[in-house]
């Protein structure tokens, strides 16, 4: 059989990459893999007579794209932590943990597209995001602008939510040892029995949402698997993928029956929401408005500061419950 025809792939005006290198742009944004500093936006302004794209092989866009995801894939098929659910809890979580430790591997399994759970608006669709105090100081940490009223108001106000969400995101996608898999959905738990019975928690099994959302309807298509000794699961209350993992546990017999959501109550709910983020079974800890379905707890509505902070404490719990059980690993480090 002849071999498939070889391309030559473009280059760069007759220049070899390079070993990637940080170059500053002259917005001081880093430019990664660059051979030179690449030209201004006000330098292009008014040249579009002439203006054209550098050549490129289709191929060159696919190779990129799946080699750096299943790259991605391998490195954090063990991770250290994963996070279920990248809405406002599961976002601050992931941003404590990558700031506080560099060193571990943290993986986000989002069942959307874009992530960001229904903290892209406030309530009923309006744009404003409302905090209660002490919250603020979260805002203060990850650089989000907002309004106060001054000492006396209980509340501050962020113009857009769309504003606290992308800036979560970019704050958290730039950590080098922070993944986000979107458009993927946890089907499972990967559990094991300890000695004396009790079950733990060991892993996420995951697939991608489109896959999960036709199970009924094709064939069988299995799933794929990552291993981790801490699942932080944050997916919100209970909905389509809403308060998955704390379904499946109590599907187990590992934790009791859910406590149900309750009726709206700010006062009550987000004080609730912040102290009850624990870990509930042995290697998941969970936090948001997931905990409600475990714990009964009040709905809290459209203000985001229990969210935050849950993440905050959630973080703190995944590390505390990380180093505990560092001796409980297996022969090789393996949970």
């Amino acid at each position: 059989m002849a071999p498939v025809a070889v391309y030559p792939e473009p280059t760069n005006n007759g220049q070899v990459a390079t070993k990637l290198s940080a170059i500053p742009h002259a917005s001081g944004v880093p430019v990664t893999g660059a051979v030179k500093p690449q030209a201004t936006v006000e330098e292009m302004a008014g040249k579009w007579s002439d203006f054209r794209f550098r050549p490129i092989r289709e191929s060159q866009v696919s190779r990129e794209m799946t080699r750096r995801y299943f790259s991605d894939l391998d490195k954090y098929a063990e991770s250290d932590i994963v996070i279920v659910g990248a809405g406002s809890c599961g976002l601050s979580t992931a941003y404590c943990l990558a700031k506080a430790r560099p060193d571990l591997k943290i993986a986000i399994i989002e069942a959307n597209v874009s992530p960001g759970g229904g903290a892209w608006l406030g309530g009923q669709l309006f744009s404003a995001m409302i905090m209660r105090k002490p919250a603020d100081a979260f805002l203060r940490e990850v650089g989000v602008p907002y309004e106060d009223a001054g000492e006396d108001s209980n509340y501050v106000t962020v113009k857009h939510a769309a504003l606290f969400t992308s800036t979560m995101l970019s704050k958290v996608l730039q950590f080098p040892n922070v993944k986000l898999f979107n458009a993927t959905s946890v089907e499972d738990l990967i559990t094991r029995r300890s000695p004396d019975g009790t079950l733990r928690v060991a892993g996420v099994v995951t697939n991608w949402t489109l896959v999960t959302m036709h199970h009924d309807d094709q064939s069988c298509m299995d799933p794929n698997t990552i291993n981790a000794p801490i699942i932080v699961s944050t997916t919100g209350h209970d909905g389509p993928f809403g308060a998955f993992c704390v379904k499946r546990m109590v599907a187990m017999d590992a934790i009791p029956a859910l406590g149900g959501m309750r009726g709206l109550d700010m006062n009550v709910a987000e004080d609730a929401i912040v102290k009850g983020t624990r870990e509930v079974a042995p290697g998941l800890i969970v936090g948001g408005m997931e905990l409600s379905e475990v714990d009964g707890a009040n709905r809290m509505g459209p203000t985001f500061g229990a969210m935050a902070l849950s993440g905050v404490k959630a973080a703190e719990e995944a590390l505390k419950v990380f180093e505990e059980r560092r001796e409980q690993c297996n022969e090789g480090g393996k949970w």
